[in-house]
């Protein structure tokens, strides 16, 4: 396997106008990751990497991202089989978030079912009288239950 060397944040130059890279991981050891698809521009998820994961995911040229709720490094899509297959892989201008744009294979990225894990959007302005979500995609990809079991929902309350 390749080897992925990040290199240690010096000056802001370098940070920012270098070739170099050097993530900024937080006090956890995480980056925050941004993902769309590659087409479309649409918003699938957001998620977290560690320095494996990120190493991984350059590595494989799939997402593999850090499940804060289980401790543990995540290969997008190896339960699924919604692959996220890496198509570019950005990093911000502080090197302290990523953002991958990929495509999906099964067509959904959010493990309740819906394409996008943003399904809901939430009111403002002249319609903030009101906290009900609404529903922006109206039908599963998938059936959760017949894909994962029943596995613990990954999402903590």
């Amino acid at each position: 396997m390749n080897e992925v060397k990040f290199e240690k944040r010096k000056t802001v130059e370098q940070i920012e106008e270098s070739t170099e890279l050097a993530p900024k991981f937080d006090q956890d050891g995480l980056i925050p990751v941004v993902t769309t698809d590659f087409n479309s521009g649409e918003v699938l998820m957001q998620g977290y990497m560690n320095k494996q994961a990120l190493k991984k995911t350059i590595i494989l040229g799939e997402a593999v991202y850090y499940s804060r709720s289980r401790q543990t490094l995540w290969h997008k899509g190896k339960t699924s089989g919604l692959v996220q297959t890496i198509k570019e892989i950005r990093i911000d201008d502080d090197q302290d978030c990523v953002w991958l744009r990929v495509d999906v294979q099964g067509g959904a990225s959010c493990h309740v079912g819906y394409r996008s894990c943003f399904y809901r959007s939430i009111p403002f302005g002249e319609n903030s009288s009101t906290t009900i979500l609404k529903f922006e995609e109206k039908e599963k990809v998938f059936d959760p239950k017949k894909v994962y079991g029943d596995a613990p929902n990954p999402t903590k309350v």
